[in-house]
């Protein structure tokens, strides 16, 4: 079953938290898709993804770009795998009915908003009963995320 780490996301906002987790998936030689909301979502990220850092970027592709199997990291706002990737975002809510297909998903989630933590929970809820592994990670007073479940 797929690994499914719950990130409570308080003291920072998504735009902080997944360029580093894309870092590090990128440093584990693996291939990423992000799953967001909408559309225009994937565009604001995927501008994000070019300067959330003056000294670095993320190689990355959306819709727009064309040959999603030459992107280490997808952007998307569709249920699909067109890069072959190992690991899924989640984001914005949004869900998938692939996440079998996946090493290790990722669910980022606004602790601030109480219906994103409502549903947050309805799925980790869904996602035990599934046989999935899961895991839930939380930010100290210092911004160090912690696995608290």
């Amino acid at each position: 079953m797929t690994e499914v780490a719950f990130y409570h996301l308080q003291r920072a906002p998504l735009d902080a938290v997944l360029p580093r987790l894309l870092e590090r998936t990128l440093a584990a030689n693996r291939r990423a898709l992000v799953l967001v909301g909408s559309a225009e979502r994937v565009e604001a990220l995927a501008g994000l993804l070019w300067t959330y850092r003056s000294d670095s970027w993320l190689p990355h592709g959306t819709v727009k770009d064309g040959t999603a199997a030459d992107q280490p990291i997808w952007l998307s706002d569709k249920d699909d795998n067109p890069n072959a990737a190992t690991y899924l975002f989640l984001t914005d809510g949004a869900g998938s009915l692939r996440m079998a297909e996946f090493e290790r998903c990722f669910d980022l989630f606004d602790g601030n908003d109480e219906a994103a933590v409502a549903a947050a929970r309805e799925r980790w809820t869904a996602l035990k009963v599934g046989g999935h592994t899961l895991t839930y990670w939380q930010q100290d007073g210092q911004g160090k995320w912690e696995k608290r479940a």
